[in-house]
Parts: structure tokens; sequence; C-alpha cells
């Protein structure tokens, strides 16, 4: 039997606005904070170390735990992780809103991170299980992957709004009430994904995933920051170990994570578009936040409101692309032209000077958001279509953590690209009236140039301003046309690697896995030859649960 390509109704679309709401929470908590440390700064007085413990331990747990949670939810039902994420959440944020250390708050967005890593592939799961047509799910999808565009977009803006009238806890309160409307209304309207019939949780695979993701993913962010060094290159050789050892671990029986479905182009292709579309988008949202305010000399609020504008090009390209998915255009092209879109993109960010008129480098975010964005949304629809049922929380969590990488990776390499680059221009253009200790420090950072600039009195002091600007902007230029050149190889990759790779949805019943292999060669005539190509073993034939 086919499994039942019934059409979603009223009931499923409006679940699928209740299940939006974690997902622009889990998103936002990213980057809530953006404002809110000089507040927290004041009140709990964190150490430097405290201080970034405080930013970056959310973000580090929530990648860790991803394929941990995805397993589990896949186990469990994906409905009831998603509503136990939800009270651990909901407490977190209360716990957080009213820390009274440094210690204590570390902690409590510890525990975020936690619970936010049951939400992201519980829901992409229970979307899944909701909308069987294909057409349906793929305009199911584009909106779920809006939501995740929205609350990176929105959280820094929601932040500075709340901060202008309530204390710093207010931007972590926030999330209560709308997990507290999560709780009441998916018993209602979300349907429970039916759990796979396995054993227990492999506790040592859980662990193997944490040591392979956290150090990794610890020191690219720490070279993007603050260069390269000993310890920061053994965090990531220590993770690629652990690496190694969580794929053997995966090789017994009824394994953490399926390795048969990284054998799918359905499943492959949309990992590693994702990373690289997240690299890209997580690289330059950074160099541009710096640039507008330590460039153009935006307030941070200010910046934050101009960051929404590239959400134009969300607007615009993602139901382009779904409606002309929907009219038969191959993925593929769509995908490639969306790479496409991101080397246009580059292109503007080179001519991007330090006296560029503000709308250069919108045009340029907002050309790369449109680009990305495609790449994202088709990706996961691909990859949650072609996924099993009884595995949907699984793929999209080994979705969400190629995406971690891809953002830790894009800090890290565009970051050292660009600071390579600006310590380079900067050598020699600085005031010979400077300090040695001045021009040491004018020389690491753009930041660091700033402060000492504003140091300096005098026309020595716009000397450092404008010297560093320009170095930066430099390294900009450098980072921009890298970014181009990997760009240029993905549309190509994707014309070639993703052609006619459609979701593997209505497949055969009753054939065993290895049975199905052998008769693969004997398909019925008319099947799509793409999709007989890339099912795995993973991907046999299943009865349907009606």
């Amino acid at each position: 039997m086919t499994e039942t390509r019934t059409r979603a109704g009223g009931r499923e679309w409006t679940a699928l606005v209740v299940l939006l709401l974690p997902l622009l929470l889990v998103s936002m908590d990213v980057s809530v904070l953006f404002f809110a440390v000089p507040y927290i700064t004041r009140q709990l007085q964190p150490s430097s170390t405290q201080q970034l413990w405080i930013f970056d331990i959310y973000g580090f747990v929530l990648a860790g735990m991803l394929i941990t949670m995805g397993s589990l939810g896949d186990r469990i039902g994906q409905r009831r992780l998603l509503l136990t994420g939800a009270v651990a959440f909901s407490a977190a944020s209360f716990m957080a809103a009213y820390a009274s250390s440094a210690g204590m708050l570390i902690a409590a967005r510890g525990i975020l991170g936690i619970a936010g890593a049951t939400l992201t592939p519980t829901t992409a799961g229970l979307i899944r299980n909701m909308f069987n047509d294909e057409k349906q799910r793929q305009t199911a999808i584009a909106i779920w992957a809006g939501g995740l565009a929205t609350g990176v977009s929105f959280g820094p803006v929601i932040s500075g709004l709340l901060l202008a009238h309530f204390w710093w806890g207010s931007v972590f309160l926030i999330n209560i009430p709308f997990m507290v409307l999560l709780l009441v209304a998916a018993p209602l309207l979300v349907p429970e994904a039916r759990p796979r019939k396995t054993g227990g949780m492999d506790f040592v695979s859980s662990v193997l995933s944490l040591l392979a993701i956290l150090p990794i993913i610890y020191g690219a962010k720490e070279m993007a920051t603050s260069g390269v060094n000993t310890l920061r290159v053994a965090s990531l050789v220590v993770g690629l170990v652990f690496g190694v050892l969580f794929v053997l671990r995966q090789r017994r029986p009824d394994p953490m994570i399926d390795l048969n479905l990284l054998r799918s182009r359905a499943v492959k292709g949309p990992i590693l578009t994702k990373f690289i579309a997240n690299l890209t988008m997580s690289g330059t949202a950074i160099l541009t936040a710096q640039y507008l305010q330590l460039v153009h000399g935006l307030s941070p609020l200010a910046a934050g409101l101009w960051s929404l504008v590239p959400s134009i090009g969300v607007g615009v390209t993602t139901p382009v692309s779904t409606i002309l998915l929907k009219r038969g255009v191959d993925r593929s092209h769509l995908i490639s032209g969306a790479f496409v879109l991101g080397v246009a993109a580059f292109g503007v960010m080179t001519q991007v000077q330090s006296d560029s008129q503000l709308w250069v480098v919108l045009l340029a975010s907002t050309l790369l958001a449109g680009g990305m964005v495609v790449v994202m949304t088709l990706g996961t629809e691909l990859l949650i279509g072609a996924a099993p049922r009884e595995r949907a929380g699984t793929a999209s969590a080994i979705l969400a953590t190629g995406t971690q990488f891809g953002g830790a990776m894009g800090m890290a390499v565009l970051g050292t690209i660009t600071t390579a680059v600006y310590r380079r221009h900067i050598t020699g253009r600085l005031p010979a009236s400077v300090d040695a200790d001045k021009v040491h420090a004018a020389r690491q950072t753009l930041g660091g140039a700033t402060v000492v600039a504003q140091s300096v009195p005098g026309r020595a002091g716009a000397a450092v301003l404008a010297a560093a600007r320009d170095s930066f902007t430099a390294g900009i230029h450098v980072a921009a046309v890298t970014a181009a050149v990997l760009m240029a190889l993905s549309a190509l990759l994707s014309a070639l690697f993703l052609r006619r790779v459609r979701p593997q949805e209505a497949q055969q019943g009753g054939a065993a896995p290895k049975a199905r292999e052998k008769s693969r060669g004997a398909a019925p005539a008319g099947a799509p030859a793409a999709m007989e190509e890339d099912r795995g073993p993973s991907q046999a034939p299943r009865p349907s649960h009606g």
C-alpha cells in the first residue's frame, strides 16, 4: 500500500501557526542579548569570561543537543517532546529573568539551549507528519523557514524596544506567554507523530555527539573573534576525533542516526547547501553589523532596525520560489539561481567603501538574504519530504546541526579573512605621533581602533579612525570575493548534483529493504528514474499507517 496523500485542512494550517511560536522564540533567543548585555553587566557584574559565556552558551548547547533531541522525539513522540521542551523553556526563561548572579544566568541560558534543542527538530517532524501533499508541504516549510529568519531578524529589535521600557529580564519573560499558548493549543490542534518502536536511547552516542559538536563550534567561533592559536586548533581536532567515534558508533543495530539516510542526494544535498548558505549569511551578518555601527556610526538600535531591510528580499523570493516550484521548475534550477543571486550580492559588497551610502551595503544584504532563504527553504523541504516519517525529527536535527556548523565556520572563515586583511592594510597607515601601545591596539580590530581614535586628540585621532575604516572595508572586499567564488561553485554543483531530485514520498509498501535493493532495476513502468536512483535502504517502501 502507498502512504496516504490526504490534503491538509484548516486544522493543520492553524496547527502550523501554533508551531511557529516556539520556532520564533528559539531563533530570537540567539540574538536577543545583543542590546541587553550592557544592562546585565551593570547589575550582575560578570567577569569578561562570564560575559562571553552568558552570550555564547545558549547557541553552543543548542547545537550540541540537536541530534540527541531529534532522535529522542522520533522515539517517544515529537509532540510529547515539544510540550516537555516548552515547559522547560518557560522555566528556564523565568530563571534567567530573575537571575541574581552571573553564574545563575549562565546556567539558565544553558538550560534554555537544551530546551530549545527540543523545539526545532520536533516542529519540522510534526510538519512532515501533518502535510502529506507535496505542494502543501512546500508552502508549510516555506512558512516554517520564514519563521526562523524572522526570529533572528527581529530578536535585536524586540530586545531594544523592551529595554527602552522595562528591565533586562523582560527579554526572557517575553517567552513565557507564547509558550503557555503553545502548551494550551498544541494538544488540541497538533496530531502526535507515531514514534518508532525501538529500544532505549543510546546515551553513549548522545555524549559523543555533544563532545564532537561543542569543541568544533567553540574553536571556530574563537578563531573568528580572537585569531588562531594552539588551543583553538586543538579544540577543532578534539571535536573531529569524537565525531569519528560518533560515526563508528552508528554502525550498531538501532543507531541514533541511520547513516543510510546520508546516501540519498535528497538528504546530502540540503545539508551541504544549507551549510554553505548559513556560512555566508552568518559571516556576512557579523561584518555588516560592525560596518553599520563602527564605520557608519549607527547606534545598536538603529543598526538593528536597518538590519530588518533584508527581510524585503526574504519576503519577495520565498513566495516566488514556492510558486515556481509548484509550477514544475526543477529545484536544482531554483537553488542554483539563488546562489547566483548570492554572487550578485557579494559583487555589490565589493563596492562598499568607508564613505559609501547606506543603501549599498543594505542592497547587498537584501540580495544575499533573498537568495539564501530560497536555498534554506527548498533544502529543508526536500530533506523533510525525503526522510521517512519515523525519522523526520532526526533528519531535521542533522540538517539543523549542519546549519549551526555553517554559521560557526562562516564567522571563523570570513571573520579571519577580514581581520587578516585589516591588519595587513592598516600597517604603516597610522600617524607616527600615536604611541606604540595604541598602534598595537588599533591594529588588532576595528573596535580597538575606534577606542584608540577617541583617546587621541585632533587630526591624529581622525586619521586613526579613517585608516581603520578603510582597512576594514578592504577586508570586507576580500571576504566578499571569497564568498562569491564559493557561491558560484555552489550554483554549479547544485545544478549538477540536485538535478531532478525529489522527495521520495509515495513509496510502494510490503518489500523489505534488501529485497527492494535487489529489485531496483525492475522498477514499475513510468516510475521516475531519479526517485529509484536515490532511495537508500532506510527509504524502503513503508506500509500505510491508515
